[in-house]
């Protein structure tokens, strides 16, 4: 019998102990301060803590996707009629009242960051010496800007843009959870659907482009535009004798910004079908841009194909000529022009990546701009390009340093390539992009005259990939 109360007294001494040891851990891990949603609204005089409330009256639907963490900015409540995911929250440091960020490289664990002030005045790491550029893992401290990706995509391109969703994610938006808007002149089906919210770790919108901004505009000559599609095919000049091509220029050209679901948002980051990121983006973009007064980027820039432009540049002199309180002080037309103005070089921005400003392009000067353009009927009597047309806009319209280059966003669309050059800067990306198809310096390209105009100094080993 004493034997037998014995063992019980034992069990109980056990359970006890057991009991606190969890009470201990659970109360205890971390002194840091959590990160939450609603303080990754704004700080003192930011304009980044809007969200939208519901979608816009022509949105086809709305979804949650399935990350972990919340696209938020504070005061925010939930995107649309989609949830926002899970709390968003993450743990601090280990290290009580510190305002040090995580660890080095080569530790055996990585500390959580931690920072003793408003977390939504939490700095950016821009660079390996800031704290916190080590720690890519759980949702990033700062602010969220009042952004989205955006995408232009058929029900048939659901797999390639799948891939273009996982890289952006595991790259960047993992961390940040911003919203996805999807646009199709056709409804989205519910595979398409289906698999895009999936992979968004933000919330994500479907919207249907309404037929006039998909269409032929009343004053195009229809035999004429048809005879030129006639003519570049025989010529075969690439997507010379496609109608689509035509109306997703125009529509990447004026009309993707002025879209209801796109009119909830103020910065845009344009990602296509099949593109590849090489690089870990440690710092985000849409900040970067507000913080430095920019309003247009670009990573791969390089000479149009003449024959789809021929006069394209005549409509911008004509548009210089009649508007001249737009064009801006100080502006890039030495990236466009080797004459002062009087020709067109073909230099342009590659437009298939962009991280851009919508109220810019919402502009009375960029309405103007592309009205004025539209009137003379290039999209369809050539074969106008939605990447000139944004370029010579940002070229004209914006002072040369609200034009950013993001040398160290990597990225791929065919047939080009852009690599960060720099060994070094490579090896803090963690980069998988060989240097030597990098784009950047070849002839070919246009990016050499951008430095050039802006008075800045290449990254080093650009010699060594021209």
């Amino acid at each position: 019998m004493a034997a037998g109360n014995a063992r019980i007294v034992r069990y109980v001494v056990f359970a006890f102990f057991f009991v606190a040891i969890l009470y201990f851990v659970s109360h205890s891990s971390y002194d840091g301060v959590h990160l939450k949603p609603d303080t990754f609204g704004v700080g003192k005089g930011s304009s980044s803590s809007w969200k939208p409330e519901k979608p816009a009256s022509n949105a086809d639907s709305v979804s949650s996707g399935s990350g972990s963490g919340s696209s938020s900015g504070s005061g925010s409540s939930s995107s649309g009629s989609g949830s926002s995911k899970g709390s968003g929250s993450s743990s601090g440091s280990s290290s009580s009242g510190s305002s040090e960020y995580g660890s080095t490289k080569g530790s055996s664990s990585v500390s959580r960051p931690t920072y003793e002030g408003d977390l939504a005045e939490a700095p950016m790491a821009l660079k390996p010496s800031d704290k916190g550029w080590d720690f890519l893992e759980d949702t990033a401290p700062g602010p969220r800007m009042n952004a989205t990706f955006v995408t232009l995509a058929r029900n048939s391109d659901v797999w390639e843009i799948a891939r273009s969703i996982r890289q952006v994610e595991d790259r960047f938006n993992r961390r940040y959870h911003y919203d996805w808007v999807f646009l199709n002149d056709k409804p989205f089906d519910a595979t398409f659907k289906k698999v895009t919210t999936s992979l968004v770790s933000g919330n994500t919108y479907y919207g249907e482009i309404p037929h006039d901004h998909w269409s032929f505009p009343e004053h195009i000559d229809q035999d004429k535009a048809k005879k030129v599609r006639e003519d570049m095919a025989q010529r075969k000049i690439i997507y010379g004798d496609s109608i689509s091509y035509r109306h997703m220029c125009r529509f990447e050209s004026g009309f993707f910004f002025r879209q209801p679901l796109m009119m909830n948002y103020e910065w845009y980051w344009r990602v296509e079908p099949s593109i590849e990121l090489f690089c870990d983006i440690h710092y985000d973009p849409f900040r970067f841009m507000a913080e430095n007064k920019k309003k247009y980027s670009f990573v791969l820039s390089l000479y149009e194909y003449v024959e789809t432009i021929p006069t394209l540049w005549d409509s911008a002199k004509k548009f210089i000529k009649n508007h001249p309180e737009h064009i801006a002080e100080g502006n890039s037309m030495g990236f466009l022009s080797d004459d002062g103005g009087d020709s067109y070089n073909h230099c342009h921005f590659w437009s298939n990546f962009e991280v851009g400003n919508l109220n810019w392009l919402r502009s009375k000067a960029y309405i103007d701009f592309f009205e004025s353009l539209d009137q003379d009927g290039g999209f369809f009597y050539e074969r106008w390009g939605d990447a000139p047309v944004h370029s010579i806009a940002a070229g004209l319209l914006l002072k040369k340093e609200e034009i950013h280059f993001f040398n160290d966003i990597a990225y791929y669309h065919v047939p080009f390539t852009h690599c960060p050059t720099g060994e070094q800067t490579r090896i803090d990306l963690r980069c998988h992009c060989n240097p030597k198809e990098n784009f950047d310096w070849k002839g070919y390209s246009c990016t050499s005259r951008y430095f050039d105009i802006n008075g800045l100094e290449k990254p080093e080993g650009y010699e060594n990939q021209q």
